[in-house]
Order: C-alpha cells, then sequence, then structure tokens
C-alpha cells in the first residue's frame, strides 16, 4: 500500500510539472515575460545586496517604503481568500466551491510575495535567520513581529496542504474526506483573520507614530482587504473564464460583486472617519496627515497620489454599486482594476510613508523608489504571479476533469 501511495504521488506531481510545461504560444509568452522580470529583479537585487540598502531610496526618516508598503497591502490580498473560503466550506456555496481553490492558489501567491518583500528589505537574505524560531532571538510572545512571522507562514501552510490534499484525491477520481481537512479549513479562517490584525497591531502599537497610533486601523484593514481582494479575484477568475475552457459562472461573480460592494463602502466610511479626526480639530499629531493629504512645509510628493487613490477607490465602488455588469460580467473588470489599484495606493504609501514623515525630531523629506527598488518589485510580482499560474494551472484541469467524472456517474460535485 506504501508503494501504491507513492506512486499515486508521483504520478500527481508528475502531471502537475508536464500540464506547467505545455501550452500554446501565448502562454509561454506569458511566461517568458514572467521570467524576463524575474530576472531583471535578481539583477536590481544584485545591485543592492552589493551596494546595501543605500542603492534605495529610503533613508534615516524614510526607512520603510516600496518594500513594505506592498507587503502590508499583499497581506491583506492574501487574508481575502477567507471570503471564498467561509461560504464554500462552511456554507457549503456550490459557486464558490467551484472556485475556492483558485482563492486559495492566489492566497499562497500573494504570501510569498510578502515573504520575499520582508526579505529584500532586510537588506540581505543572511539576516533572515533572526527570525527563524530556534535559531534568532525570536523573543516570543512579547514582539508583535514574532507573531506576525507565525501567523504568515503558518497561514502559508494551510493554503498549501489543504488544497493540495483536495486536488490529490481529485486527481484520482476520490472523494476528499472531509474530516481530515475540514479542521484545518476552521483553523485557516481565524488564521486568515489574524495575519492581516497582527500586521495591523505592528503599526497600531507604535506611540511615537501618531498617524499609525489608530484603533480603527486593524478593521479598516480587514475592510481593504476584503474589498481589494476579491476584486483581484473578480480579475483573475475574468481572465480564466475568457482563456481557458474552464468557465466561470455569472452568479459567481454576482456574488463577489455583493462583498466587494459592502466591505469598499465600509472602507470608505472609516477613511472619511480618519479623515475627520484629523483634520477637524487638527494637533501637532495632525503633520503626518497635512503632509499626506496637503503637502508639509513644501513637501507634497504623496499629494497627487493619495488623491488619486481616493478618486479611484470612490469610482471603483460605485462602479460596483450600481452594478455596471449586470448585462455584461466583463465590466466588472475595470471596476476590479480601479478598486483594487486605488486601495493599493492608499493602503501602501498612502499609510507606510506619512506614518513617518515628519519624523519625531520633525524632519521632513520626500520619498521616492530608486530604479532598484521598482525593478525588485516588479522582479518580486512577477514571481507571485508565477507562482499562481503554477498551482491554479493544474488546479483547473483536475477540477475540470473531476466534474466531468462526476457528471459520467450522475453524482453532484
Amino acid at each position: 500500500m506504501k508503494n501504491i501511495h507513492i506512486n499515486e504521488i508521483k504520478a500527481f506531481v508528475k502531471d502537475a510539472v508536464i500540464w506547467n510545461l505545455q501550452g500554446d504560444t501565448t502562454y509561454r509568452v506569458y511566461i517568458g515575460v514572467l521570467m524576463l522580470f524575474i530576472a531583471g529583479g535578481a539583477y536590481a537585487y544584485s545591485v543592492q545586496f552589493t551596494y546595501g540598502l543605500e542603492a534605495t531610496g529610503m533613508s534615516n526618516i524614510v526607512s520603510w517604503g516600496l518594500y513594505i508598503s506592498n507587503f502590508t497591502f499583499l497581506v491583506g490580498v492574501a487574508a481575502a481568500a477567507v471570503m471564498l473560503i467561509l461560504p464554500a466550506y462552511i456554507f457549503k456555496d456550490k459557486d464558490f466551491h467551484r472556485i475556492v481553490i483558485i482563492g486559495e492558489g492566489v492566497a499562497v501567491g500573494a504570501l510569498i510575495m510578502c515573504l520575499l518583500f520582508i526579505t529584500v528589505d532586510l537588506g540581505g537574505p543572511l539576516r533572515a535567520w533572526h527570525l527563524i524560531p530556534g535559531i534568532g532571538l525570536f523573543n516570543w510572545p512579547t514582539s508583535i513581529l514574532t507573531w506576525d512571522v507565525l501567523v504568515l507562514n503558518g497561514y502559508l501552510a494551510l493554503n498549501l496542504l489543504v488544497p493540495a490534499y483536495i486536488l490529490f484525491c481529485q486527481y484520482h477520481n476520490r472523494k476528499p474526506d472531509e474530516s481530515k481537512y475540514r479542521p484545518f479549513v476552521l483553523l485557516s479562517i481565524v488564521w486568515a483573520i489574524s495575519i492581516h490584525m497582527v500586521t495591523a497591531f505592528l503599526y497600531e502599537g507604535l506611540p511615537a507614530r501618531p498617524f499609525w497610533n489608530n484603533p480603527l486601523m486593524g478593521p479598516r484593514f480587514l475592510a481593504s482587504a476584503f474589498a481589494a481582494g476579491p476584486a483581484l479575484m473578480t480579475v483573475v477568475l475574468l481572465v480564466i473564464d475568457s482563456m481557458t475552457v474552464f468557465k466561470i459562472d455569472k452568479t459567481i461573480f454576482n456574488k463577489l460583486r455583493l462583498i466587494i460592494t459592502v466591505s469598499a463602502i465600509v472602507n470608505l466610511i472609516m477613511l472619511f472617519s480618519e479623515i475627520f479626526k484629523e483634520f477637524y480639530a487638527p494637533t501637532h499629531h495632525s503633520l503626518s496627515a497635512v503632509y499626506l493629504y496637503f503637502g508639509l512645509d513644501g513637501y507634497n510628493s504623496l499629494v497627487p497620489w493619495i488623491w488619486t487613490a481616493i478618486t479611484m477607490n470612490i469610482l471603483g465602488t460605485l462602479m460596483f454599486a450600481f452594478n455596471v455588469g449586470k448585462k455584461n460580467v466583463k465590466m466588472f473588470f475595470p471596476a476590479s482594476v480601479l478598486l483594487f489599484t486605488g486601495i493599493w495606493i492608499e493602503k501602501g504609501f498612502g499609510l507606510i510613508v506619512p506614518g513617518l514623515v515628519p519624523s519625531p525630531m520633525r524632519e521632513i523629506t520626500n520619498y521616492s523608489p530608486t530604479w532598484v527598488e521598482i525593478f525588485i518589485t516588479l522582479g518580486i510580482v512577477a514571481m507571485g504571479i508565477l507562482v499562481i499560474t503554477v498551482l491554479i494551472r493544474p488546479a483547473l484541469i483536475i477540477e475540470q476533469r473531476y466534474q466531468e467524472h462526476l457528471a459520467s456517474k450522475g453524482e453532484e460535485h
């Protein structure tokens, strides 16, 4: 039995690799472009590795920049997978159950990007040993950073193991044993919320940074994540529906629209609540907000970014609220891109950089990422997209074949 089990695993892995290597010219060009961006990112990282973080636009004042901005945003994208996991596995929603594997694949790709952004922000991979339990000084449980390391890696493991087991069973035309994976599904739901709340606590618990010292940060992190994550999922599903034989039912897009609309509205309400707090009765603690929204002492590099982000957030939310894709679901594509991009800017540059400017010593500076940071970021994003592709491509084939197998037997998924 042991040999048979090993052979089943070998067959599963072998076919997954073959499916990822096969494809038409468009697919090969797509993979080639991703590899080109990854190579560019690797070269840029070699420059940073040689010269250190001096090669970036960061400084003693703005010590967190493009890397941590993307890390913060992508943690939310990963956490948003729970919005598919919850209805699919807990409420037995058949529509979401069909695409939940895709959502978990996107979550894994987002988590890989998060870990890579942390690695490059450390300045060098050799410094990562400080974050390894039992080797580095982990300072658990007092350090919030320690909790972040644990929840990110734990959530990554859950989003790899549960889908792998389900796909392995479906590959061999066997129904997955719910008793084996359901406890881990329940754990992943709690874990999904925790990865973003702990990230919020990292900022919220810094009293010397009043821009972050906000009790609304944790809930708004979740609201923005539950809007941006499903918006990204909508884009991914539209691409899959138009580029593959795996077709997505219109009902799924309508259900995602409801999730996105409610979350985006809550996110905007919290955003405007924060703006009211900062400017109705401004104090010296409001200087970071002044710098972000209007500029401070002639430093205003973030002003056009934040107002563009807010405009995109509002437009994207309105497009979903008024159901622009009612007659044609492809209209959800521009709405999703607007909302996703707006939240990315507002939750990235609009959160990280102004939290550091002005410094506690009232020092002010503009931050602008260098070509090194931009190329490394593009390389990491390309790596994340490649991971998502490698995970989703065989998953779609297995899911499609399993559905055909069930249909031939007259059974339901």
